[in-house]
């Protein structure tokens, strides 16, 4: 990863000389400053924080205050990459202003560098006025989590005539509003890359292909923090929540059978300490 803060520009500049960049979807502070150690470039506080850590059913029971306590978290760990925060379902479509306000307070309180909101081009005049209020803005289509049951559930998006034109649609509506991104989730392929040959600015690919300029992944997924299910577009790179399991289990075994804490894990005192503090009790 560069020295320099990866921006939006920086975005656009990868899509300009046709190299990739790099998205997670982080919750916390030690797993945003590993992320970045790494290398990622740009760190989605997403709303799956719902279901992958405060163990909600679906994303549209997260609030506002949940999403501000998580940005702020791993805004103080990102110095390199772009925090991205993901405005909670109603947190923007009730108004533009609604919509602005509240994506002001995720820059202002959380320290975040952008924000992202769900939908089609019914959302251009949101997205505009976000973006009119000099607030960088992520727009996102395809399988839209906080609208999947208008959409049929979580499925793939585009796989029909109309849907792709849709698609399409939707994405130059929502460039053109100003979004400095588009994030394309569980879109074929071939649609998604065809949409991004369409578009001018960069594309981020949760599950639409290798085509785009970025790839994203959520970080519960890629660690195996989160086993309810995996989406087909995910990738577990490691185990560690069987490594958890299995460390809490090692510990509360060693508990019941005594063995816990070793000499190596107590402190010790002075003989001399002790036999003062022996000869002190006994006169109490």
């Amino acid at each position: 990863m560069t020295q320099e803060k990866f921006t939006p520009i920086s975005a656009n500049n990868c899509r300009k000389e046709n190299t990739k960049f790099s998205m997670i979807s982080v919750y916390d502070y030690p797993t945003a400053k590993f992320a970045e150690e790494a290398g990622i470039n740009s760190l989605l506080v997403g709303d799956s924080l719902a279901m992958t850590v405060l163990g909600h059913q679906d994303t549209i029971s997260l609030t506002v205050e949940e999403m501000l306590h998580h940005v702020k978290a791993v805004s103080k760990a990102s110095k390199k990459s772009m925090v991205v925060a993901d405005m909670p379902f109603m947190s923007y479509q009730v108004s533009p202003q609604q919509a602005v306000h509240n994506a002001g307070r995720f820059l202002k309180e959380g320290r975040a560098d952008a924000v992202k909101i769900e939908g089609g081009y019914q959302m251009s005049e949101t997205v505009k006025a976000i973006f009119s209020a000099g607030i960088p803005i992520i727009a996102h289509i395809g399988l839209t989590p906080q609208s999947s049951g208008q959409l049929g559930g979580l499925k793939v998006q585009g796989n029909t005539l109309e849907s792709a034109e849709k698609l399409l649609n939707d994405a130059i509506s929502l460039q053109d509003a100003g979004a400095f991104s588009i994030l394309m989730e569980c879109i074929p392929s071939k649609i998604a890359s065809i949409i991004h040959k369409k578009l001018h600015v960069p594309t981020i690919s949760y599950g639409s292909g290798p085509d785009l300029d970025a790839q994203g992944l959520v970080g519960a997924d890629i660690l195996g923090l989160f086993d309810l299910f995996l989406p087909k577009f995910s990738k577990r790179y490691s185990e560690v929540g069987k490594e958890i399991k299995s460390s809490f289990n090692k510990f509360h075994k060693e508990v019941i059978s005594k063995k816990f804490p070793y000499l190596e894990n107590q402190y010790n005192v002075s003989d001399s300490v002790l036999k003062d503090f022996l000869k002190k009790i006994k006169k109490i």
